[in-house]
């Protein structure tokens, strides 16, 4: 599966972003989507996945309350809107196909190239 991050950019503390994930090439559906994010010098991180049909969601602590994941099957799209958004939220965010492990998220090695947020203070 092939996925295409969108809608990363700069945005004052306290602003608003959504992120959308286009995917092609296999059934989208099927897949548990997760996204993560990569600041400089940090290791990569989930913030938030969801199940392939939608109905379940899981957010890292750090952003429960502020973001969302959400899912259009139908146009083979994960969005992850972000409300409150602080300088710490500053990172390449990049979207993943998984599945679940039980209530665990597990990445497949399929990812995005990317989107690059930054939020100024």
């Amino acid at each position: 599966v092939q996925l295409v991050e969108s809608g990363g950019g700069l945005v004052q503390a306290g602003g608003s972003l959504r992120l959308s994930c286009v995917a092609s090439g296999s059934t989208f559906s099927v897949y548990a989507m997760g996204w993560y994010r990569q600041a400089p010098g940090k290791q990569r991180e989930l913030v938030a996945s969801i199940t392939s049909g939608g109905g379940g969601t899981n957010y890292a602590d750090s952003v429960k309350g502020r973001f969302t994941i959400f899912r259009d099957n139908a146009r083979n799209t994960v969005y992850l809107r972000m409300k409150g958004l602080k300088p710490e939220d500053t990172a390449v965010y990049y979207c993943n196909a998984g599945y679940y492990n039980r209530t665990y998220y597990v990445p497949l090695d399929y990812w995005g190239q990317g989107t690059q947020v930054t939020v100024s203070s």
